[in-house]
């Protein structure tokens, strides 16, 4: 048990630090909303596509063997869709917070904080099979986000053709996608490995991504929205810290999955609701004030949810 108590400690801790210090640098005013927003676009640009790049170029990992995984990613994916579709429908009345409840419920902030504590419990294979966990569902989430959220669209412009075109935009401009599907196919080719300067370079982009993300995350969290959550905003916030670890356990465990397998989707699915969640809602009508206090509070509380988790699972043998 002792073990396993280290073991949780030791995945969430350095995230925690981190993302502590990132805060402390916003209210000291070292880190000013001027740079969250450059340093995060130069991650998400940059530092985080070459962490993905080469962790599944460099990787040994037999991909064939993650579909598996991927499957049972997607299938928690639709059950918490859909569940908390109905349960919007049925006890949340304006259109404006439907949307945005259920994005908070089904979507988890894989790219940040999923990868870096599978990173911190695996290592470099660890990263490897979650960057090809994350490149399918992520598909998914995007697909997914503007379903829910265009109930709210009053635009006659706005049709099923303009919202396909929508998805299928915002995934050929995303960098990490761009990079993923560089990968597979780098690696599915006949080319030499990529070595000297070329391979140096990226080391030290991919080297800065998680810990700056972090930081960014923690200098973004706002207390004032965190600590004023309505009856809504906490109900996603339970839903996604509580209902969805243990729908991803339940699932997980149906199929057969421990180890390695099972400690990166709980890690992926038990992550807080993602950063992107509040930009989609914002962008497309939903209520963006809700949206960011669900983003708050389970940025925060959602850490220590994923260690009691972790922790557990690794009591039992099953991560």
């Amino acid at each position: 048990m002792t073990e396993a108590i280290l073991f949780a400690i030791t995945i969430v801790l350095p995230n925690l630090a981190l993302m502590g210090l990132g805060f402390f640098m916003q209210r000291q005013g070292q880190a000013s909303q001027a740079f969250i927003d450059q340093a995060s676009s130069f991650v998400f640009n940059y530092c985080l596509p070459c962490l993905l790049f080469f962790s599944v170029v460099d990787s040994e990992v037999d991909y064939a063997k993650q579909v598996l995984l991927i499957a049972v990613g997607v299938l928690i994916t639709f059950i918490l869709f859909f569940g908390a579709e109905l349960y919007a429908k049925r006890y949340i009345e304006q259109p404006a917070d439907q949307g945005v409840f259920v994005q908070g419920v089904f979507r988890s902030n894989m790219a940040i904080i999923g990868l870096a504590t599978v990173a911190n419990a695996y290592g470099e294979r660890g990263l490897s099979i979650g960057a090809v966990y994350m490149g399918v569902v992520t598909i998914l989430f995007n697909i997914l986000a503007v379903i829910t959220l265009s109930r709210v669209s009053k635009s006659v412009s706005d049709t099923w053709i303009s919202r396909i075109i929508l998805i299928v935009k915002k995934l050929a401009t995303n960098p990490l996608m761009v990079a993923l599907l560089a990968a597979f196919a780098y690696k599915a080719s006949s080319l030499p490995p990529i070595t000297g300067v070329i391979h140096t370079t990226g080391d030290l982009l991919a080297a800065v991504a998680l810990p700056l993300a972090l930081i960014c995350a923690g200098a973004s969290i706002d207390l004032k929205s965190m600590l004023s959550l309505s009856g809504i905003s906490m109900q996603a916030s339970i839903g996604r810290i509580v209902i969805a670890p243990l729908i991803a356990i339940a699932v997980g465990l149906s199929f057969g999955l421990t180890g390695i397998h099972m400690g990166v989707l709980f890690l992926m699915v038990g992550a807080p609701t993602a950063a992107a969640s509040y930009v989609m809602a914002k962008a497309m009508g939903g209520n963006d004030i809700l949206a960011a206090n669900i983003l708050a509070f389970t940025t925060v509380v959602g850490m220590f949810g994923m260690a009691i988790g972790a922790g557990v699972l690794r009591g039992f043998g099953l991560m």
